[in-house]
């Protein structure tokens, strides 16, 4: 099976259809997602607006850089220290 990457915008319409009564089962099934996939949507974006679920996107990218760019810094740290450890 092929994986898709689906936009904040189908999910929320994916998440709608769902709230406006339509079974689970019949939902994944037209969408061609899994059971599995629908409620980790529902868990993540369940009561958000598509502006919303784009900032959310935006601050987790930006989370990401920043921890990227914290482990960058220790690392340089560490290097500095173990230089200046040494007896020359």
């Amino acid at each position: 099976m092929t994986r898709k990457r689906h936009t904040e915008e189908q999910i929320i319409a994916v998440l709608k259809d769902a709230q406006a009564g339509t079974g689970v089962q019949e939902l994944c099934r037209k969408h061609g997602i899994s059971d599995a996939t629908f409620y980790q949507w529902r868990a993540k974006y369940a009561g958000l607006e598509v502006s919303a679920v784009k900032t959310l996107r935006q601050l987790e990218d930006e989370n990401r850089r920043l921890k990227q760019m914290v482990a960058d810094q220790a690392l340089d740290i560490q290097a500095l220290k173990a230089i200046n450890a040494k007896n020359w």
